[in-house]
């Protein structure tokens, strides 16, 4: 029988299974996987929350794992007020976009980044922009932030709209929920402190993520309303 590998992981969900385990959805470099904790109020239990830098042993072949073993591989992201909300963002986003099993090594070293970013108190919405536009590229979602749908570099006084399927289109009428092509070449130039940028991000991937996410509503989006 093959011996499991230990890799690293962080805890995205978990909730109470059968009597005393717990099912418990990781990200991995391997995707986002779930797996069985058996005795979860024991000491493996209280290391069952997010923001913990995990090493951990998966067993099985089928969709369901079992986790063999699970110990604490690093510090804590300790996140407090809207930075807690932002990690629990991006838990959300990952629980509801990210494929079972599907490999993501270098979307899991961004998240870990993003998580010591927000604990170290960085500025939250370039931080969120980011790894939305990360999760979007890694997906296969993303498109050309300075050339539009038909390959024509974006001019700064044009106004554009997005085409979810197809990219972004120049309009010559105005409408509301335009962008401005200063705006979105400062984004594709990561320029966060250019005017309107964030403001234009922030519409942007709204726009682009709620295609793939549906009508549900993000809990963590009503959280930040909340405050």
């Amino acid at each position: 029988m093959d011996q499991p590998t230990p890799q690293p992981a962080y805890v995205l969900h978990s909730r109470a299974y059968k009597e005393t385990s717990a099912l418990v959805d990781f990200l991995t470099p391997q995707g986002r996987v779930r797996a069985v904790l058996r005795r979860a109020r024991g000491k493996g239990g209280s290391l069952v929350r997010p923001f913990v830098p995990l090493e951990v042993e998966l067993r099985g072949r089928g969709e369901l794992k079992n986790v063999g073993r699970l110990d604490s591989s690093g510090i804590a992201a300790w996140l407090h007020g809207d930075a807690l909300f932002s990690g629990l963002y991006l838990n959300e986003l990952l629980m509801r976009l990210l494929p079972a099993e599907a490999p993501h090594p270098a979307l899991f070293e961004h998240y870990t980044l993003t998580l010591q970013a927000l604990a170290a108190g960085r500025p939250l919405e370039p931080l969120l922009r980011s790894f939305e536009w990360r999760l979007l590229d890694e997906l296969g979602y993303a498109f050309a932030l300075d050339h539009d749908a038909n390959g024509l570099p974006v001019a700064d006084e044009g106004l554009y709209r997005l085409q979810v399927d197809a990219g972004l289109e120049r309009v010559e009428l105005f409408q509301p929920g335009l962008f401005k092509g200063t705006e979105l070449l400062a984004l594709a130039q990561a320029q966060w402190e250019a005017p309107g940028a964030l403001l234009a991000a922030k519409r942007l991937m709204r726009q682009a993520l709620a295609v793939h996410l549906g009508p549900k509503p993000l809990v963590s989006r009503e959280l930040f309303r909340k405050r």
